[in-house]
């Protein structure tokens, strides 16, 4: 098993990519710390660590708060001694809209959803990887960081935040074995991106089959499937001599479809 004896904290594990990465960890021997807000949803994630036959705990955190981080940290130490693998997938988006009606409020919202939950957990988790001298940390970015697409530049921004600060933090953690990646995911169907895109009254399923025809070279919607296999890559062996990288899992987007 390629995370035999590895401990990994993922935020926003309850569900949808979270959880699709909790469980691809576990089935890889891995025990899995969920951190999130949702205590239903990380429930049934925590059934299903347990079914892969590996160990796993829930820690209800708000990732935007200090405090709360810094003691969701300590309970994974105390309780397995060591964190090897940090995603960094807690955020989230709201609807897209033009500049002239993002509001400052949702500016900062984005901003912290996004950005500062990725800081305040990466700063919390470091030292503890430092001193091991080995450490995976993988940042949830998304493709609208590096091209246009509905109008979300509050969600956008945020989320380029994230992709530099995989970079920067590659640079200042690479001394101590630490290796630091980025997955951008392209679209990726999950509660949260249903919730927030499809029209009410909609069938789901015509809505993804539509859009992925218009504008996805594979012609399907992705899952968290297709997430945490890439996770799995950046959180094991196979990628040790991988820091400081990105990569795009959309499907082929934001390529443009061929004119035929």
């Amino acid at each position: 098993m390629l995370l035999k004896d590895r401990v990994a904290l993922v935020t926003g594990g309850a569900r949808g990519i979270g959880r699709g990465i909790a469980l691809k960890f576990a089935e890889e021997g891995c025990a899995v710390a969920i951190a999130d807000i949702k205590e239903t949803e990380a429930e049934q994630t925590l059934k299903g660590i347990a079914g892969k036959g590996s160990k796993g705990i829930f820690i209800k955190c708000d990732a935007t708060d200090s405090s709360q981080v810094k003691q969701m940290v300590n309970k994974v130490i105390s309780t397995f001694g060591k964190i090897d693998i940090l995603v960094n997938n807690a955020g989230g988006f709201t609807v897209a809209v033009p500049l002239s009606e993002i509001t400052e409020e949702a500016w900062d919202k984005n901003v912290d959803l996004n950005m500062k939950s990725t800081f305040l957990v990466t700063k919390a988790v470091a030292p503890y990887m430092i001193e091991k001298k080995y450490g995976k940390i993988i940042n949830l970015s998304s493709v609208a960081a590096i091209t246009s697409g509905p109008p979300s530049i509050h969600y956008a921004s945020s989320k380029g935040g994230v992709l530099s600060m995989t970079f920067d933090l590659a640079g200042e953690l690479g001394r101590y074995g630490i290796c630091v990646n980025a997955i951008l995911p392209g679209t990726i169907r999950t509660p949260l991106w249903t919730e927030t895109n499809v029209p009410k009254g909609a069938n789901e399923d015509e809505f993804f089959d539509g859009m992925a025809k218009k504008m996805i070279l594979l012609q399907r919607a992705g899952y968290p499937e297709d997430i945490a296999g890439v996770a799995l890559f950046f959180a094991s062996s196979l990628s040790d001599y991988v820091t400081g990288d990105r990569l795009i899992v959309g499907g082929g987007f934001p390529l443009q479809m061929p004119p035929f």
